[in-house]
This record gives structure tokens, C-alpha cells and sequence, in this order.
């Protein structure tokens, strides 16, 4: 299966957001990972991050489920390595991370507790997990319609196999046994209409009249959505 370029296109535009760049960069902060140091990048999309975490001394891996994209990343980054894989079932021994990341992953997941416990076993004792992900019921997206708006983003969090679970991420780690646990939040501002029409797409569902006026909307440039980005870190805890 291929990627659409606009897709693409789409998510190198957000990953290009100034918020969404800063977040990233705090992120691999918070990894304190130490030179040659193995990192997972879980759902690593095009491989960006990867290749942003090999550049700063990491020896990071990117895994991604849909084995298009692992191509993409290779083709964008090759210095990078990539494997197929699930966050279920990640393809690492039992402690041999130093450190594990995932960006917009967990909000596809049907079961994130399972996934961060996958986490857990493929990190080293005192090793750092940041996650990264959209809190999709708190959009803003102006509006000629704003209970409408605030129906159709709803709905569509409702809609998601966790759709909460950037603000579920906290306690589930603190469920598993991680430590340090920590939580910091900012708002990107989407103004471009490619960007908007990826996310909006996402979040109309079968709603096409409501798509239609974000489409109108964009096209004489009041295009306005304001999304929020989680980020939550911790450290896994050392073996008893």
C-alpha cells in the first residue's frame, strides 16, 4: 500500500509547526539519552525524529506498523534504522532500550495500557518514555456554527480508539510502575489550509456540510484551529 502524497505533505506541514518542532526538541530533552544510546521511535511516520535523534548521538530505531511508511522513512532518512512492527509487540529484547518515544501513536491504539506495558519490558531500569499526542477533545476551531463545532469534535474523539488518552497517559504509567512522571502541554495554531484539510477531514467524519464551511472558511483565509499537544515523560522503574 502507498502513501498518499498529500498525507504526507499534510504531516510534514504539521511536523514543520513551530509548536510541534519545540515539543519535539523538548522531548528528546527529556530522553536524556546519552551518546550511542538505543531509542525507539514508535509509529515513527516518516522518520523524521529518527533522523533528528541520530543527529544529536542517539542510535535511534523507528518502528512503524504499516510497512509503506518505513519505506518512506528510509527512502527521507536512510542513516536511520527502521523496522516493521507493532506497539503490542515491539521487536526488541526484554530491557535493551534506553529510550522510547511515540508521537500521535497512542490516540490509535484500542489498548494504550497494553502498549506503554510493551514499553516497560523493552526499557532498561531508569530508562525515559515521552509521549507525545494530540488532546482531541479540547480543538478549538472557529466557526460560523460553534455548537455545531464543538458536536462534530466530539464526536469524532468519541469516535477513536482513544481518544483520550493523551490525558489518560499520566496515571496509566503511574498504573505500570513508572516513576518521575511528568506532563506539559501547548497549543499549535493551524492556519494553512493543507495542513487543515488533513485534520479537519479527520475530524468531520460524515459530516460534509460542516467540512464544507472549514472549506470555505480556508479558501478566504479564516481558517482558525487551535490544537492542543500533550507531552508526558517518565522513567521506567528499576527491577526489585
Amino acid at each position: 500500500m502507498t502513501i498518499p502524497p498529500a498525507f504526507l505533505t499534510a504531516l510534514d506541514l504539521f511536523d514543520a509547526q513551530p509548536t510541534a518542532a519545540r515539543l519535539r526538541a523538548y522531548g528528546y530533552e527529556l530522553l536524556r539519552l546519552t551518546s550511542g544510546g538505543r531509542v525507539a521511535d514508535v509509529g515513527c511516520g516518516t522518520g523524521l525524529a529518527v533522523a533528528e535523534l541520530t543527529a544529536l548521538g542517539a542510535t535511534a530505531i523507528g518502528v512503524d506498523l504499516n510497512p509503506a511508511m518505513i519505506e518512506v522513512a528510509r527512502h527521507r532518512h536512510p542513516r536511520g534504522e527502521y523496522q516493521v512492527g507493532s506497539a503490542l509487540d515491539l521487536p526488541f529484547a526484554d530491557g535493551s532500550l534506553a529510550g522510547y518515544r511515540a508521537d500521535k501513536v497512542l490516540h490509535d491504539l484500542a489498548d494504550p495500557q497494553a502498549a506503554l506495558a510493551e514499553a516497560r519490558r523493552v526499557l532498561s531500569a531508569g530508562a525515559c518514555i515521552v509521549l507525545t499526542d494530540l488532546d482531541w477533545d479540547t480543538i478549538a476551531i472557529a466557526s460560523d456554527d460553534p455548537a455545531r463545532t464543538r458536536a462534530v469534535v466530539q464526536a469524532r474523539t468519541d469516535a477513536l480508539p482513544a481518544g483520550f488518552a493523551a490525558r489518560q497517559a499520566p496515571e496509566l504509567l503511574r498504573s505500570l510502575g513508572f516513576l518521575e512522571v511528568s506532563t506539559t502541554a501547548e497549543t499549535a495554531v493551524i492556519t494553512s489550509p493543507d495542513v487543515g484539510e488533513v485534520l479537519l477531514s479527520r475530524i468531520a467524519g460524515d459530516d460534509a456540510d460542516w467540512l464544507a464551511e472549514q472549506r470555505t472558511r480556508a479558501a478566504r483565509g479564516d481558517l482558525l484551529v487551535f490544537v492542543p499537544i500533550v507531552v508526558t515523560a517518565a522513567s521506567r522503574q528499576p527491577a526489585v
